[in-house]
């Protein structure tokens, strides 16, 4: 099968790491390709600045084994996630500094064996992605790097965020401790000057981030786990109810089949429907997840509950009155 000249290219570029030095015949017959085209994809290489280096005694080209990763051994299904992942990166599965995702999933595809490519080809030509609904990227890439980097530099950033909480637009100086993607969109997690507490902040609604030279001291490690704790979501209201729900036979296999919550407990009953138990730190997030099922979930537990979903339910209904 005749390589595209971006196959070629990232292939040159292994063959040239990987092999102690490789001389022109070696890189045409491997390549399948005359001389000629050997050297101006080398030349193209110059051109782009990847240091490879010619030795004179060795009669051969290589690249600075520092300046990229090693060539990796892909089986046939690692090879085939990866790239699946990558190319559905720029779809309907977005993902933030999705053109370099794109660009590490052309380079897989250089690489990776021509028996193993493919197969990978003809498996991904029937095989599809289709992710949740999610935020629209605008301008999360820009936000998502200088957030990485300040976190791993422990760098403060000043932001101007639109909180749709407060309905108005925040000037913050955030001490980033961790970026998390939950369900639809990316968030960061991190100290807010503004509230003098550990805050979440979604990426899409930062509409300026810039790192400050100031930095912060982090006395321990940050725990996503531990902070989140048992909220239903991404916001611990600092209250700890036990949830208990009954779900209907139309929904209840659609229920029972997913993991909501790390501590739920499922009963399940001979008329098909089940009861759903779970303790939850506050009752905000579930109360709209509940309001979703509409007409086929009672609120058994707390009292809080069954009121908060019941008075959602009527202003709902007086909608459609």
């Amino acid at each position: 099968m005749k390589l595209s000249r971006l196959q070629r290219v990232l292939r040159l570029i292994a063959l040239l790491q990987s092999s102690n030095h490789c001389r022109p015949e070696d890189l045409v017959e491997k390549l399948e390709v005359s001389r000629r085209t050997i050297f101006r994809d080398l030349d193209l290489l110059r051109k782009v600045g990847i240091p490879y280096y010619y030795d004179d005694k060795k009669n051969g080209y290589h690249i600075n084994s520092h300046y990229l990763l090693p060539p990796l051994n892909l089986n046939m299904m690692e090879a085939l996630s990866l790239l699946l992942t990558t190319q559905h990166s720029g779809g309907a599965c977005k993902v933030p500094l999705r053109q370099p995702t794109q660009q590490a999933g052309a380079k897989i595809t250089g690489v990776i064996p021509g028996h193993i490519q493919h197969h990978c080809d003809a498996v991904l030509k029937n095989t599809s992605m289709r992710c949740a609904a999610h935020v629209q990227n605008m301008g999360q890439d820009h936000s998502f790097a200088i957030l990485q980097k300040a976190i791993r530099q422990r760098h403060k950033v000043k932001m101007t965020y639109k909180s749709f909480y407060e309905k108005k637009q925040l000037e913050i100086e955030l001490s980033p401790y961790h970026l998390h993607f939950d369900r639809r969109a990316w968030y960061v997690m991190g100290h807010s000057s503004l509230h003098d507490e550990v805050r979440t902040f979604k990426l899409a609604r930062i509409k300026d981030a810039r790192m400050m030279l100031s930095r912060f001291v982090l006395e321990r490690p940050f725990n996503i786990e531990k902070y989140l704790g048992n909220a239903w979501g991404l916001i611990p209201e600092g209250k700890i109810y036990h949830v208990k729900l009954r779900f209907l036979p139309k929904v209840a296999g659609n229920v029972a089949e997913v993991l909501w919550h790390r501590t739920q407990k499922l009963t399940k009953h001979k008329d098909g429907s089940i009861t759903f138990e779970a303790d939850v730190d506050g009752l905000s997030e579930i109360s709209w997840w509940i309001i979703g099922y509409a007409d086929n979930v009672e609120v058994l537990e707390p009292k809080e509950l069954r009121k908060k979903v019941g008075q959602m339910a009527k202003r709902t209904a007086k909608i459609y009155e």
